[in-house]
């Protein structure tokens, strides 16, 4: 895609949305590294302002913008609908897109590019890292909540914005096959971690069969329940919103919780070279597991809290596996800044899976307080 050019924005594209005001503003915003997001500010006539969110899609990696939108659409009305029941307020709980002037939820530009925009949700902060082990419960307590919310989506009516994401054990065989092609004759000194992926592979069946025998149920899943994903609200420091609703699709909320407990209650960074310092903090594994049944309000089975445990083992597997197949083949997907930067960030996912093995009958303990 093509550098943002402001002007454009202010000349050709902002025009085109229905927007209410005289645009006087539009600046790049916020930290995602996939879409293309610029803020705008709008004065009305009564002098007041209004402001929104402008997104230029990344088309690279969501192939179908259009199904995208359906789902966003149809999962904001949803939940629109359930904030409204429940007296909550609409304009700053959910998503609120805003049409273009023919009425359509995005926009295809003369260049191929794709943009929607959102009502901007104003006296709200997302942070990018965990400032305290209240923000990592709020978090829980939100990504929650937003299962709550969607239990009685039809979840498998919702398109797969990126196929087979969470599909451990197609990521499996993906990984087996950069293995064994080994483009760039790195599989020789990394053995010992790929022996470590493939000592696992019958975890990687546990939740893709529990799914397709029916023993949890098939759920709308965010896919990417970072703490940066929720709007915390500045006056109560709670939680008010889930963002970025991209890869909405159907899945487990087992894939929700285990992504948030390994990027969450890790020790280290997600490339720490110093594996003693990555570590599972069952402290922080306590306190996502209380705020997420919490959020859940009686929504989970009693099956899907004993496998939290699970969740949280393979995702983190998962992610190291991803990691390292990217490295075997050349670093072609995950934006490295240095040589064997995937191959230290797949060691530190492999670290916290055998930390986790190690402290299994602890976070076993954890999750049946909360039955």
């Amino acid at each position: 895609m093509e550098e943002l050019s402001m002007e454009r924005i202010y000349k050709e594209i902002a025009p085109k949305f229905a927007i209410e005001g005289t645009l006087t503003e539009a600046v790049p915003y916020g930290s995602g590294h996939i879409n293309d997001t610029v803020r705008l500010t709008c004065v009305l006539e009564d002098g007041g302002q209004k402001r929104y969110i402008l997104q230029r899609m990344n088309d690279d990696i969501f192939r179908q913008p259009a199904e995208l939108m359906e789902n966003v659409m149809n999962v904001t009305s949803f939940l629109r609908k359930k904030i409204i029941e429940r007296g909550g307020d609409p304009d700053r709980e959910t998503l609120n897109v805003i049409p273009t002037v023919d009425g359509r939820n995005y926009l295809e530009d003369e260049n191929g590019d794709f943009w929607r925009t959102y009502i901007f949700i104003e006296n709200a902060t997302s942070f990018d890292m965990v400032r305290t082990p209240d923000d990592f419960y709020n978090s829980a307590v939100s990504f929650g909540n937003f299962q709550l919310l969607l239990q009685d989506y039809p979840a498998a009516t919702l398109h797969e914005t990126i196929p087979n994401f969470h599909n451990t054990v197609s990521r499996f065989a993906d990984f087996k096959k950069a293995v064994e092609e080994d483009v760039c004759g790195r599989a020789k000194d990394v053995q010992e971690e790929i022996r470590f992926v493939l000592e696992r592979e019958a975890d990687t069946h546990v939740i893709c069969d529990a799914l397709a025998k029916g023993e949890i149920p098939l759920r709308v899943t965010h896919n990417d329940t970072k703490l940066n994903n929720i709007m915390i609200d500045n006056e109560t420091g709670k939680g008010i919103c889930v963002i970025d609703l991209d890869t909405v699709m159907p899945g487990s909320a087992l894939y929700d919780y285990g992504d948030s407990i390994r990027f969450g209650a890790s020790t280290g960074a997600e490339d720490e070279k110093n594996l003693e310092l990555v570590n599972c903090d069952m402290g922080l594994f306590e306190i996502y597991t209380k705020g997420y049944v919490e959020g859940c309000g009686g929504s989970l089975t009693e099956k899907e809290i004993r496998m939290l445990p699970m969740g949280a083992k393979l995702m983190t597997l998962e992610c190291g596996m991803r990691f390292l197949a990217d490295y075997l083949q050349g670093d072609v997907y995950f934006k490295i800044h240095r040589p064997e930067h995937n191959l230290d960030r797949a060691r530190t996912q492999f670290k916290l899976v055998a930390d986790m093995e190690k402290k299994w009958d602890e976070m076993a303990k954890i999750v049946e307080k909360y039955l």
